[in-house]
Formats: structure tokens, sequence, C-alpha cells
């Protein structure tokens, strides 16, 4: 017998039919070192893929920022245990213990969480927008309007409410952004002329803000010198409940608009080839970033570094092709929940030391790696 006689006769054997799939179950397959990804199917069909080191990754910040957020709610004045805290946060313990660690404590352990996951959102936005890993709204200037905006409100208006400190804050932020766009326009945004236009305006921004706290009382000048130090233990509920409602809407918009920053990574061109309104999402975008800083800032003054650095430290430990706003949110949780709980340790043994300070400090380390490697790579 021929092979193509047995070939045929072999086809038109029936086969048996294939046994049925479960109602979910998943498969793994490498498409790279550090790109495994996973099938959750449904049947045959796939209901979600999703790479399984980046869940790895985002569950292990997630934890980050949550163990020195409950480390922090025991550090004060009035220190408590871990399991002290546990215990109250769950309704036992003492009433005094439960009012300090719920009413006193737990919205800044809150707000580190929230606002590090804001700013690494905001940063992870504009650094896909640029496509440039120094575009970060307090690199840009856009932290610096958000603060003159608050500066002017607060010494020249007099006011000091949150929500007129908050809407000053966006506003400026707003402003500050439209501004620094329109000076880098020239037939299309670049984001490197970009940048160097945020860095010019930033500056111009800081000097204003030196000259209003110099013309200032004394002690308003000092109120509005620690608030731009960048601290969060002056959040409390009344502050952090409509930051946190604020905070999510965002998140949602941010959210919804991540497939088009995908395709707007890819160039104007390409986005418009995939349907994308690139005008539409761009300003959207541009909104749903600036709103991240200017919010945090409102809230606890401006913070730096945070949205400069956690997107670039989750892409790397993802190993993901480009930044990811929820590892950038989980990288900035941890960041900027870390450093608070550094912020409160020091001032147990030498004097209290503002968050902002801190995430300045490391931040100018991680700066100053930043630019070396990047010149490395272009040499």
């Amino acid at each position: 017998m021929s092979a193509e006689s047995a070939s045929a006769r072999a086809a038109s054997v029936p086969t048996a039919p294939a046994p049925a799939a479960p109602a979910l179950s998943t498969q793994t397959q490498a498409i790279d070192p550090g790109y495994a990804y996973r099938d959750l199917r449904w049947g045959r069909v796939v209901a979600l893929r999703v790479r399984t080191r980046s869940i790895v990754v985002h569950s292990v910040l997630f934890v980050i920022a949550v163990v020195p957020a409950v480390l922090a709610i025991g550090i004060g004045d009035y220190p408590l245990s871990p399991a002290q805290v546990v215990e109250g946060l769950f309704g036992g313990g003492e009433e005094f213990t439960r009012t300090i660690i719920i009413e006193w404590r737990l919205p800044v352990a809150i707000a580190a969480v929230a606002f590090g996951a804001l700013l690494g959102v905001g940063g992870a936005i504009f650094q896909s927008l640029t496509r440039n890993p120094l575009g970060s709204p307090d690199v840009i200037g856009f932290d610096a309007g958000a603060y003159t905006a608050v500066v002017v409100t607060i010494l020249w208006i007099g006011a000091s409410g949150y929500w007129i400190v908050a809407g000053a804050a966006i506003v400026g932020g707003l402003a500050t952004a439209v501004v620094v766009y329109a000076l880098a326009f020239r037939r299309g945004v670049q984001g490197f002329r970009l940048i160097i236009v945020g860095i010019a305006v930033s500056a111009l921004l800081g000097s204003i803000n030196a000259y209003l706290i110099t013309r200032a009382d004394l002690t308003d000048a000092i109120s509005v010198g620690f608030w731009g130090a960048g601290s969060l233990t002056r959040v409390t509920w009344p502050s952090l409940v409509p930051s946190l409602a604020l905070g999510i809407v965002i998140l949602i918009g941010a959210g919804v608009l991540s497939p088009a920053l995908r395709q707007l990574e890819l160039g104007d061109d390409a986005a418009l080839a995939q349907g994308v309104s690139v005008g539409r999402a761009r300003a959207g975008l541009l909104v749903a970033g600036v709103a991240t800083s200017a919010l945090v800032t409102a809230a606890a003054g401006p913070i730096g570094f945070i949205a400069l650095a956690a997107p670039q430290l989750a892409r790397r430990l993802t190993r993901s092709p480009g930044v990811s706003l929820m590892g950038a949110a989980t990288m900035g949780a941890a960041l900027l929940s870390s450093a608070h709980l550094l912020s409160l340790s020091l001032a147990q043994v030498y004097r209290p030391v503002p968050v902002g300070l801190i995430t300045v400090c490391v931040g100018g380390l991680y700066l100053i790696w930043l630019l070396f490697r990047e010149t490395r790579r272009r040499a």
C-alpha cells in the first residue's frame, strides 16, 4: 500500500470527538522570558488573558504598600503594637485605642496608599504621552502650577477651605498644562520639547512662589512653607473622603482611556488608523494626569518624584514593553507608604520630617541614576 493511499484511508476514518473542556480552565504559554501569560477560558472561549508575572508583581507591591501603612498606624506619641492595630481595625481593643487608630491615624495611612497610586497613574500617563521616562507632572511643572494656585488662594485671597484649595490646585495645574502645551506646540508636540518647556515654566513658577511667601506674614509664610514640603499628617476624614471620591472618578476615567493611551504610544498616525480620536483622547488623558497630581497637592501638598519613579520601576519589575497604569499605581502606593513609614520612624528618633522631603531625596538619587543610564544608552 502506498503512503498516499494510507494517508487517504486514515483521513477517511472518523475520529473520536475531543473531550469536553472544563467550564473554566487555565493555560500557560511562554511568549518570551518574563512574558508568560495565562488564558482563563470558559469552554473554548478565552475569557481573560493576563500576564502571570504582572499579577505576581502587582500583588507583591500591593502587600508592600499595605504592610507599611499598618505599621505606620502604630507609630506616634502613643505607640501601638501591630497586634493592637489589627485588633483596633476590626473593632476590638479599648475605646481610646480605637479612637487613635480609626479617627486619627487610619486616614493618614489610607492617604499614603491612595495618593501614591494616584501619583503613579499620573506619571504613567505623561510618560506614555511624552514617550520619555522624564515626563511626569512634577518635572514638567504641573505640580508647581497647582502649588502656585494654592499659595495665591491662601495668601492673597485668604481662603483655606478644602474645596476652595482643591479647586484652586486643579485649576492651577490645568492652566499650567495648557500653557506648557501651547508653548511646546510646533506642528505637534514632541515629548522632549514638552519636558524642556515644562522645566522652564516650573522654574518660573518656583520663583513666583518664593516671592509670594517672602511677602507674606510670618505665620502664613511658615504655614504655607510647611505645607509646600508635602505632608500626610494633616489628612483627616473630612478631607480624605472627597479626595478618595474624586480619585476613584479619575482612576476610572484613566482606565477607560488606557486603550487609547496604548495606541497613542505608537504615534498619532497609528492611533488614527486604529480608529482613535487623537485630540479627544489626548485631552482627556491630560486632564486625568493633571487631576491626579492636583488632587494630591490640594490634600497633602506637593509630593515629588513618586510620579517620576513609579512607572519606570514597575516597568522593570514586570518586564512589560511599556508603562502600565496598574503597575504604576501599585508601585506608587508602595513607595509613598514606605516613605510615610520612614518619615514617622525618623520623627521618633530625630524630629518630624515631611514625607515630601523624603521622596525628593530618594527621587533625586533615582533621577541621577536615570540620567546616567540614558546617557550611557545613547552613547
